[in-house]
């Protein structure tokens, strides 16, 4: 069953802010700036669709932007945002149903993995792998798997988001799959960067070769 956040699109920015502050948002900020001029994108679970106004800050125009999202509600705010002059199309399905024959420079996937069962997992990053060309870069935001979870409090944090969101959005993982595993064998980690004391981890890889 795929994750529903229609129920929570409106309030999910102040909830997210009420819990972690900024932390979420620079988290996915300190990304940005890797983004080449006249690149093509492809967002995966953007959310409300804050980011494309920050991408856009950056790139007011020239992006070919595609962006990915299950939640009818989370397009239809996302549509609204001040995307400049780029090329932003939305996409209302399952990131595993969208095709596509080009390849994209830039893959960004924020808090997207945190919500699936680990065959999920193996199976979504094997179908977003195929859409990245090789050299391109794969921007990822999470929160940081148990092997970085040194503190109660990230335990207990963790488990009640999980309970939150599994009650209201049918998320069905109770724990962070490592994502170190799936990156390690075709990527090169070039930036790494921490945030919400340890807690979240924002970090860039280079796809090293096509091994789909």
């Amino acid at each position: 069953m795929s994750p529903d956040f229609n129920n929570v699109a409106r309030p999910y920015d102040f909830i997210s802010r009420l819990v972690f502050g900024n932390a979420l948002v620079d988290a996915q900020v300190s990304l940005l700036g890797h983004i080449p001029e006249k690149s093509s994108i492809l967002i995966v679970g953007g959310g409300t669709g804050w980011i494309l106004e920050e991408i856009s800050k950056r790139h007011p125009e020239g992006l070919q932007i595609v962006y990915v999202e299950l939640s009818g509600k989370m397009i239809e705010l996302s549509g609204k945002r001040d995307t400049r002059q780029n090329n932003v199309s939305f996409i209302h399905k399952p990131v595993e149903e969208y095709e596509s024959d080009k390849l994209f420079d830039v893959i960004i996937t924020p808090f997207f993995f945190d919500l699936f069962l680990k065959s999920d997992v193996t199976t979504l990053f094997s179908h977003i792998d195929k859409s990245l060309k090789t050299g391109g870069s794969w921007l990822y935001t999470d929160f940081v798997p148990p092997k970085y979870q040194t503190k109660l409090w990230q335990k207990v944090l963790l488990k009640s988001m999980y309970l939150f969101f599994g009650l209201l959005s049918k998320v069905e993982a109770r724990s962070l799959v490592d994502m170190d595993n799936y990156f390690e064998i075709n990527y090169m980690l070039v930036s790494e960067n921490w945030f919400y004391g340890k807690f979240i981890r924002s970090n860039i890889y280079i796809k090293q070769n096509d091994i789909s």
